[in-house]
């Protein structure tokens, strides 16, 4: 089944190059060979109808001059063999109130010249100029020019039709060169027709072994073998579309791998605090625990069902962004208000963790084009992330300015930082470079949301300083 497809792209290829070769053959058969042996055959009536005119006159000058026959004969073989030409003397007489020529005279005596009816005569004696014609006999086709010779009238002075001297030859030559030429071209366009189908089959065959092979590896990577790949063995349209779809098995490699490591740790995040809170309720149903007891272990019941359903939002949120079903609006907002607003969130938070969080704002208002709404939960991610990643009475400063065209928030803390080799990792999914408490999932949501708003989140660390950066069009 994955061969026969190839095979019928081969054979019609191949076809294809054979009727393309046979159609221009044609043309060429149809366009060279009747024009040929018509050029030809004019050709030949045309140096007829000269060589008359050329050689005419000593054989009008016998004939005016009423010259013996003998001599008369000779001027017409000198004029035939001068011209390579049988040349007929022919007289014009009267049958049936129309002209009726007559041989006078005939420079070949060998062969009798009573099979042709000369219709060039025929022709220039009712036009008195010099006429051609083809005329076919039992031994082939022969062209003719004839030539009308006037003389005077001793009577009336006018010039009257006396002979009509015709020059012809026989077109078994041009025959024989144009039957010659249409056999070397239908040779010429077997073996032409022969090559092209052979050669079109065999480029055709490469053709479909190439498309094969990648027909093969896409029915593998479609049955989830990632690891096959797509050979690209040349720079032209296929090996072009190879490349790409290398590429396209390279992005779900690491689209299934990534997504592997997703359920892994999601499903690892979710167990932890679901065992969690199975302990506490059976902990909870037991009858002898005292009331402090009691009250501690519902403490860390609800702690553990608040980190539970932040998990499952932000889980929510990761997978809605990845299969884009976030909708992002787009209005100016002023950073200065939208981070002051935010921070005043945090105040119940940085009491408990001793902590202190400073805004500071640029001079001028700070405008960027963006979902508010979505931008202020970055910033949300951001301070939460900085309070909860760094020991109590770490102060927070949260700063606006503007870069160009480019507006910034920034979110600093002052605590330990992150590590040098964890800094790249820092925005992916489910990781934590201090093992603290979270699932790892709010900075990779900031970072998707901010690429959406078509603006970048960065982040620098040194011991004692942690920035991260968000920039968003003005």
């Amino acid at each position: 089944m994955g061969i026969r497809q190839p095979q019928s792209i081969a054979n019609r290829l191949a076809l294809l190059f054979f009727a393309i070769t046979f159609g221009a053959m044609a043309i060429v058969y149809v366009g060279v060979v009747p024009q040929l042996e018509s050029s030809l055959t004019s050709e030949r009536s045309a140096l007829l109808a000269a060589n008359a005119s050329l050689y005419s006159g000593p054989i009008n000058a016998k004939l005016t001059s009423s010259a013996p026959v003998d001599e008369i004969d000779m001027a017409i073989r000198a004029a035939a063999d001068k011209a390579n030409a049988r040349v007929t003397l022919v007289g014009v007489g009267k049958s049936g109130g129309g002209a009726a020529p007559f041989v006078k005279s005939d420079s070949d005596l060998r062969s009798s010249i009573g099979s042709l009816a000369f219709p060039a005569a025929l022709e220039a004696i009712s036009s008195g100029r010099t006429a051609t014609a083809i005329e076919s006999v039992a031994s082939g086709r022969v062209a003719e020019a004839a030539l009308p010779l006037f003389s005077k009238d001793p009577q009336t002075g006018r010039r009257v039709l006396g002979d009509v001297l015709i020059f012809s030859a026989p077109l078994g030559d041009v025959e024989r060169n144009v039957t010659l030429v249409r056999n070397r071209i239908l040779l010429a366009g077997v073996i032409a027709l022969v090559i092209a189908l052979f050669g079109g089959y065999m480029v055709a065959l490469s053709f479909g072994r190439r498309v094969a092979r990648l027909e093969e590896t896409a029915r593998q990577v479609a049955d989830g073998d990632l690891s096959a790949r797509f050979v690209v063995d040349n720079d032209d349209e296929l090996g072009r579309l190879a490349a790409a779809l290398e590429a396209m098995q390279t992005q779900l490699a690491e689209l299934d791998s990534a997504r592997r490591r997703f359920i892994a740790t999601a499903s690892h995040e979710l167990r932890t605090p679901i065992f969690s809170l199975s302990g506490f309720v059976e902990l909870l149903e037991s009858e002898e625990l005292d009331e402090p007891t009691r009250e501690r272990f519902l403490g860390q019941l609800r702690d553990g069902v608040t980190r539970l359903e932040k998990l499952t939002t932000d889980l929510l949120d990761l997978s809605r962004i990845d299969a884009g079903a976030v909708e992002l609006s787009r209005e100016s907002a002023d950073l200065g208000e939208l981070a002051t607003d935010v921070a005043n969130e945090f105040v119940p938070a940085l009491a408990s963790h001793d902590s202190k969080l400073e805004v500071r704002l640029a001079a001028q208002p700070v405008i960027a084009s963006c979902d508010t709404e979505r931008l202020s939960q970055v910033v949300r991610i951001l301070i939460d992330n900085a309070v909860a990643h760094t020991p109590k009475g770490t102060d927070v400063i949260v700063a606006t300015s503007s870069r160009g065209k480019h507006s910034r928030i920034a979110v600093t803390d002052f605590g330990e930082g992150i590590p040098r080799a964890d800094l790249e990792r820092a925005f992916e999914p489910f990781y934590t470079s201090d093992g603290t408490r979270g699932a790892g999932l709010g900075l990779a949501i900031a970072h998707e949301l901010i690429e959406r708003m078509g603006g970048t989140l960065a982040v620098e660390s040194a011991p004692g300083r942690t920035t991260f950066a968000l920039e968003l069009p003005a």
